[in-house]
């Protein structure tokens, strides 16, 4: 797995905020995008990573290329192009945040030369040292199904709420 960082700050941001690049923080939510802009080539980092916000140890998956903001960010990259989909990508982002998020804090931030010595649990294939990306796959396209699955349920109980309140007026 490869290691790339870069620093963008806000303060230094004086080109265009209306562009299509996702400039990144270490914020959470919204998959730790700021807001979009456009913004000269050097700056990019390339998407299908995984992404560090290194003080706040928020971690996604990138599909597109962006531009981050802290020197403490980190993009992790997988060496063997087989093994960047993004099921495989989403798997790396929940272990990374499950191995790293309580070793790491504000005061104690996470840096390309730290992360070197860490570990992250991966399941491997029975009797072999092979990690096993099928099963990473089938183990998220599983959790979508989940979601998805409670999303209707959820729907479906708003209806009826819904239709329940209408029928009382």
């Amino acid at each position: 797995m490869n290691l790339r960082e870069k620093s963008i700050y806000t303060k230094d941001l004086t080109v265009s905020e209306n562009g299509n690049v996702p400039y990144l923080t270490a914020a959470e939510g919204n998959n730790a995008v700021l807001k979009y802009i456009n913004c000269p080539k050097e700056w990019i980092d390339e998407g299908n990573c995984v992404f560090i916000g290194g003080k706040t140890m928020v971690v996604t998956y990138q599909e597109k290329d962006f531009c981050s903001n802290d020197s403490h960010n980190l993009a992790l990259y997988f060496k063997d192009s087989r093994y960047k989909s993004p099921l495989i990508q989403q798997y790396f982002v929940g272990s990374v945040r499950k191995a790293l998020s309580k070793k790491y804090s504000w005061d104690d931030s996470i840096s390309k030369a730290k992360i070197r010595s860490d570990s992250v649990r991966l399941p491997v294939v029975s009797n072999t040292k092979n990690l096993d990306f099928n099963y990473m796959e089938k183990y998220i396209r599983a959790i979508e199904k989940l979601t998805i699955a409670e999303a209707v349920k959820y729907k479906d109980r708003e209806i009826l709420t819904t239709e329940s309140l209408i029928n009382k007026m």
